[in-house]
């Protein structure tokens, strides 16, 4: 005997499709980073493209992985401060150096 239902389509969960675009975000910075030649560095642009893959895959795991995403008021923009000053800070950084 089969348990399986036939008519019950295939659909990925959220978390899945979440883990998913990590890894493609993943594979892309890795990417980047070969891609660029190392005595000139990969350059201003693509080093805030980074930058911003890392504050979003920062976003995805609180939301998704860490529970965060049903939070509602102060903590809600608690850890989303958390992100933005030090993402900020170092944007300035970079853009300030170039």
């Amino acid at each position: 005997m089969s348990s399986s239902n036939p008519s019950r389509s295939f659909v990925i969960r959220p978390c899945t499709q979440v883990y998913l675009a990590l890894m493609g975000l993943t594979a892309t910075t890795y990417l980047i980073g070969t891609a660029a030649a190392p005595e000139q560095g990969p350059g201003l642009g693509l080093s805030l493209l980074v930058l911003g893959f890392a504050l979003l895959k920062s976003h995805l795991i609180g939301d998704y992985f860490m529970g965060l995403r049903g939070l509602h008021g102060p903590w809600r923009w608690v850890i989303l401060l958390w992100l933005l000053i030090p993402g900020g800070l170092i944007l300035t950084a970079f853009v300030l150096s170039a």
